[in-house]
């Protein structure tokens, strides 16, 4: 049977969208770069309609440009479901902040904003709670199969189940004397990183390599074995969740991604920071990473605790103050540069334009400070 195809749209910026999400489509699925086309589609069409005299990316503008188009996205009769319009914003989106990339002009990555999106009407997974983390765990630990170790791994990993079915063979890799780290490859969001690993999860790995090797299927330099196509093989290690759920005897329906949720919890727990965290999970936005916590009232009574045991008011002069009190403006001149230094870090560390906008601000009072204070050191005239 023929699939139905439309007609090439006629658009002077069709070649750049259609560029643009080939670029975003080298790490995503089928379908979501289908998706990414009809947002172009869409976008362009109504652009063409309404204004044709728009023939260039200089040309956009985010009013009445792009808000024109939202107004029109929201006016439709029938309207649309709220996830579908949520996801035309977030894929062009995505599409102009590759074509400020790709074109050099910064300017495109602001004509659609994240507060543009709506909250998404459904809430993402959640963490496992310490209960139901142990029984399945303990499961999966029990079975000691292909499957129970491949959950195993991505429990105390964080990985997404895509990003785990990809992972080559010599994903694993030293960093020192009895130290792990595992290569995890382009995922979601087109970035690879590298996880640190402890004996317990570096062993997993090893598992899997050998049950790789039981395989009769030809190396073809992934960890997992692919008798079937991938999207076949991540359906059926979600059944084998499930099996492995119900015979742990917990109720309700466990998804992959609960999992990942539980080692951000976990990680948070532990005392890792919020910038460190962003890393592992291979997250963007700090705005994500406080999605993925799940912070219990025992967190908090832990932590009010704690504050309670150093009050403020008993608390002692730290070391940076008393050095202050004894080197006067050499001092003071020291913790503006650490400062600077910090927030430089900061800053690179962020991948939205507007917050390294924000941050660079506030380097540049910090540098005015500090060139008020050097004329401090200086000698009277």
């Amino acid at each position: 049977m023929t699939r139905w195809r439309r007609a090439p749209l006629i658009h002077p910026l069709a070649a750049a969208f259609d560029a643009a999400v080939d670029s975003l489509g080298t790490a995503l699925s089928p379908n979501s770069v289908h998706q990414y086309r009809g947002t172009a589609r869409n976008f362009l069409a109504w652009l063409g309609v309404h204004h044709p005299q728009v023939v260039s990316l200089a040309e956009l503008r985010r009013e009445p440009h792009v808000l024109g188009w939202m107004a029109a996205l929201r006016s439709r009769n029938p309207p649309l479901a709220p996830i579908t319009y949520n996801l035309r914003l977030i894929f062009l989106r995505g599409i102009l902040n590759e074509l400020a990339t790709t074109a050099h002009l910064p300017e495109l990555a602001q004509l659609l904003r994240r507060q543009d999106v709506p909250r998404r009407p459904q809430s993402l997974p959640r963490a496992l709670s310490t209960e139901h983390d142990h029984l399945l765990q303990q499961e999966l630990r029990r079975r000691n199969d292909l499957g129970s170790n491949f959950f195993l791994l991505l429990r105390h990993t964080g990985m997404r189940i895509g990003e785990a079915v990809d992972l080559s063979f010599d994903c694993l890799h030293t960093s020192g004397a009895d130290h792990w780290i595992i290569h995890i490859p382009l995922g979601k969001l087109k970035t690879e990183r590298m996880v640190p690993l402890d004996a317990f999860t570096r062993d997993l790995v090893q598992r899997l390599r050998f049950f790789r090797s039981l395989d009769p299927s030809p190396p073809d330099g992934h960890l997992l074995a692919r008798p079937v196509p991938r999207g076949m093989l991540i359906r059926q290690l979600r059944a084998y969740l499930r099996d492995a759920a119900k015979a742990a005897s917990i109720p309700g329906r466990i998804v992959p991604h609960q999992l990942r949720h539980t080692y951000a919890s976990e990680m948070l727990r532990c005392g890792v920071d919020l910038p460190a965290l962003m890393k592992l999970l291979g997250h963007k936005s700090p705005e994500m990473t406080m999605v993925y916590l799940d912070i219990t009232l025992t967190d908090l009574q832990r932590e009010f605790d704690l504050a309670c045991s150093h009050p403020r008011h008993a608390a002692p002069p730290s070391r940076a103050s008393a050095s202050l009190a004894r080197a006067g403006v050499d001092a003071v001149i020291d913790a503006l540069l650490t400062a600077q230094h910090h927030v430089e870090m900061f800053r690179r560390s962020l991948s939205e334009p507007h917050q390294q906008h924000i941050v660079n601000r506030l380097g540049n009072r910090l540098s005015k400070i500090l060139a008020e204070f050097r004329k401090l050191q200086q000698p009277p005239k």
